[in-house]
């Protein structure tokens, strides 16, 4: 079935930093923010898009669009049977930490929704450059929604964050 039918928001949290936020201080205000938000009004099935640098000094800046048909290049969404099957997808310059046994996808009814949580590190292509941090948490939710829903507690979580050294 095709995306646009149904009754899906998605909401991507990117979180990156460097170095200079692992560790006190920083790493406090990093570690202190939020993994979802609050829902803009929009029509529905939408994509919400939220980004928290350290070069930016962690605001938020969010945009927010159509969901493509079948999720985007970072999710794969799928319905059957009444049920959504969300996935997350893992581009391959994202290999760190390790993922040899990913979790299977988490197929939601209508009214629940998922926090999915992964986190990276990368450096430049050419190695000169520190490395770059990442968190991204998905939040995606099946079915009618309040603009809070983001905030309280998933119907199901996945943690794949693993240890970035």
């Amino acid at each position: 079935m095709d995306v646009s039918s149904m009754d899906v928001i998605v909401q991507w949290v990117r979180t990156s930093w460097t170095k200079q936020s692992r560790g006190g201080y920083a790493a406090a205000l990093r570690n202190a923010l939020p993994v979802g938000f609050e829902l803009p009004d929009a029509s529905r099935p939408f994509l919400h898009e939220i980004s928290m640098r350290e070069a930016d000094g962690f605001r938020p800046r969010w945009s927010v669009g159509p969901l493509p048909g079948g999720g985007s290049r970072s999710v794969r969404l799928r319905e059957a049977d009444g049920r959504l099957l969300v996935y997350p997808l893992i581009p391959a310059m994202f290999t760190l930490p390790p993922r040899r046994r990913r979790p299977p996808g988490v197929r939601l009814g209508p009214g629940q929704w998922v926090r999915w949580q992964l986190n990276y590190r990368f450096s430049s292509a050419a190695g000169m450059a520190d490395w770059t941090y990442h968190l991204h948490t998905l939040n995606v939710a099946y079915g009618p929604a309040e603009p809070e829903v983001f905030l309280g507690t998933p119907t199901r979580y996945v943690d794949e964050r693993g240890p970035l050294r």
